[in-house]
């Protein structure tokens, strides 16, 4: 495989890399969202629960209603709390998927990066070569140098 052809296919694989890392970024950008709505809510559940007062001091059925009333708040405060465990789970699968991707990515870029000097020395020693053997040919004396590089 030529050099020309391994920087080809380093330069789409790397491409590839990158295209999942943007992918991974934005799927954790919009997990975070989510996390700060779950937060959010349960902040405002807790609210709620506060704010109904003490079903102590309330007539028999008024306290009755009140205590159902926190009793459902307080349960879908729970099972808000266990929703939320599991996506901070999810998302740290997410983060984990994210750090790989990126350090392949970043392998791939320094690869790319490494044959790309490789064929720029190449083509460099390629042209000097034929640089010399111009001089060499029609007897400059090493002046043809500084004139054909202009």
């Amino acid at each position: 495989m030529s050099l020309e052809h391994t920087i080809q296919s380093l330069s789409q694989l790397t491409a590839l890399r990158q295209g999942e890392v943007d992918r991974l970024s934005a799927d954790i950008a919009r997990q975070e969202a989510t996390r700060q709505r779950y937060q959010k809510n349960l902040a405002r559940m807790a609210g709620l629960c506060e704010g109904s007062g003490a079903s102590g001091s309330l007539p028999p059925a008024l306290s009755l209603n009140c205590a159902s009333y926190k009793l459902t708040v307080m349960s879908m405060m729970a099972s808000h709390q266990m929703d939320l465990a599991l996506h901070e789970a999810d998302m740290a699968v997410t983060r984990e998927h994210l750090m790989q991707a990126t350090r392949q990515s970043e392998v791939m870029a320094q690869m790319l990066e490494q044959k790309r000097e490789i064929l720029r020395r190449e083509q460099s020693g390629r042209e000097q070569k034929r640089q010399d053997e111009l001089a060499a040919r029609y007897g400059c004396g090493g002046r043809c140098h500084d004139y054909l590089r202009r």
